[in-house]
């Protein structure tokens, strides 16, 4: 399977911004919010990592799909 730069950026983006924004609400959050602070660290914590391991991976071009060569072209 080809790597995709673009599916790859899809799954970081609202990684990046959903683990900020728990992060935040961790950091900032008061009232019924701050007794899931620890949840909230971890949850934001994992899409961070999420994001991170996504951006893992082949940065070679050498997986670019070529044409068969064996069918003739119309």
């Amino acid at each position: 399977m080809a790597d995709n730069r673009i599916a790859r950026g899809i799954v970081l983006v609202p990684c990046l911004l959903l683990g900020a924004a728990f992060l935040a609400t961790a950091a900032w959050g008061q009232g019924a919010a701050a007794e899931n602070r620890t949840l909230a660290i971890g949850i934001g914590a994992g899409l961070l990592l999420a994001g991170w391991l996504s951006q893992l991976g082949g940065g070679s071009e050498s997986s670019v799909t070529k044409p068969d060569e064996s069918e003739p072209s119309p």
